[in-house]
């Protein structure tokens, strides 16, 4: 069964990145870890601010790992399973691996992350795109 784009307008030239985008966004929802997208105040430029924050309980720095790939910010938790004699009779504080990706605009860059307190935090910024018009010119065959 072939699938109709909803960006298949003859307007829209161009946009089957975005499809592609769309594609993969919808793919990755697990659920875990939990996580909130907060808007900071505008920077000293005016920029935009973003800030992601995870809730990454019972990982350390050296089990995290922040990573830019192809306009996705992904961030990985590997926990040893540690067999250290513990006899559980209930175990919810979940220590399973993670991967959670968030796809990044044009223009979106990772300033830095900090965990504190079982949260992960990562900055980003929206730069502003230069405007830029440009005349096009119009060749005549006569």
């Amino acid at each position: 069964m072939s699938r109709v784009s909803s960006l298949s307008s003859p307007f829209l030239l161009g946009f089957e990145e975005i499809e592609r985008v769309l594609d993969r966004v919808t793919k990755g929802a697990d659920g875990y870890p939990p996580y909130n997208i907060e808007r900071l105040p505008p920077d000293d430029a005016g920029c935009d601010r973003l800030r992601i924050v995870l809730a990454v309980a019972g990982f350390t720095r050296d089990q995290l790992d922040v990573v830019v790939e192809d306009n996705q910010l992904v961030i990985r938790g590997r926990q040893a399973d540690l067999d250290d004699g513990r006899v559980y009779l209930h175990r919810g504080i979940a220590a399973r691996q993670f991967q959670r990706a968030f796809v990044l605009a044009e223009g979106i860059e990772v300033l830095g992350a900090e965990l504190k307190n079982g949260l992960l935090a990562v900055d980003l910024v929206r730069l502003e795109p230069e405007r830029v018009a440009r005349r096009i010119a119009i060749a005549s065959d006569e």
